[in-house]
């Protein structure tokens, strides 16, 4: 979720989802916008019992700065974190933020590894999140981006967007076949699209999101479009939950969050599956 400017709003929201979820990931600026510090909403969601992902991204901060909110997410009881690198802010937001980019995501996570191995360090390890892209794996390709990444100390990979299912299931059998799925889990990104025009929008500027005409034909021609969004994240909750290798969804609203909820209560599956 995006951290909101309230308080309330930002307990609120998760609360609602905290019921239907493992936990609720806290974007840190995400698409450049800017949004509550996700090291406070963080402070206010630990203080109402729910348990934050915080995303910390490169784009935004220079090496001081990242480091200090690593400290400071141990120091309130934050035990897992999603490190990147951070897209490019979409054309059309003014004024345009600067990337910082003093650090690459890999040498982030192994900052965050190094917190963890500090013994004079008090509070519970991280769980360290990376990114991971889905693909169609060619002849020869070698995972080396997720063997870097896990051996710098990321423990499980969430992917960008992906209703694609059958290049899914072709890159989750390499990666089975790989090994990989021995040595970090992966969560692949699902949303409720509650349009085809958000659709669009998030296949052309969210990161190489995967979002097949099928889907988008689907919502063009229904007649709620937010209910089928949710009928399209609840049947490829099921579909996905039979993959090998897959760990997890996150799941994702660019509308509604309430249509999460709805998602995982119509797909027949609990939070612990």
């Amino acid at each position: 979720m995006h951290p909101q400017s309230s308080a309330a709003d930002a307990v609120s929201g998760a609360a609602a989802l905290s019921a239907c979820v493992d936990g609720v990931v806290l974007t840190d600026n995400q698409y450049g916008q800017t949004h509550m510090s996700p090291l406070a909403a963080a402070s206010l969601l630990l203080e109402a019992g729910v348990d934050p992902v915080v995303q910390l991204c490169c784009r935004n901060r220079n090496r001081t700065a990242l480091v200090s909110e690593l400290l400071g997410m141990r120091a309130i009881g934050v035990t897992s974190v999603m490190l990147i690198q951070g897209n490019k802010v979409p054309d059309g937001f003014e004024p345009r933020p600067r990337s910082v980019m003093d650090m690459q995501a890999k040498e982030l996570i192994s900052t965050a590894q190094t917190i963890n191995l500090d013994e004079d360090l008090a509070g519970e390890d991280f769980l360290i999140i990376a990114s991971g892209t889905v693909h169609d794996p060619q002849p020869g390709w070698q995972p080396e981006e997720l063997v870097g990444k896990t051996s710098a100390g990321a423990q499980v990979i969430i992917t960008q967007l992906c209703f694609d299912v059958e290049m899914l299931k072709r890159y989750m059998a390499y990666l089975v076949a790989q090994k990989l799925v021995h040595q970090m889990s992966f969560v692949i990104s699902l949303a409720t699209l509650p349009s085809a025009d958000v659709a669009r929008w998030l296949r052309d500027n969210r990161r190489r999101a995967l979002i097949p005409p099928d889907i988008i034909k689907r919502l063009e021609q229904s007649v709620d479009g937010e209910a089928e969004g949710v009928a399209i994240c609840s049947e490829l909750l099921r579909q996905y939950a039979e993959i090998p290798g897959i760990s997890g969804v996150n799941l994702i609203s660019p509308g509604d969050p309430g249509t999460i909820a709805a998602a995982v209560r119509d797909s027949g599956l609990s939070k612990a599956e």
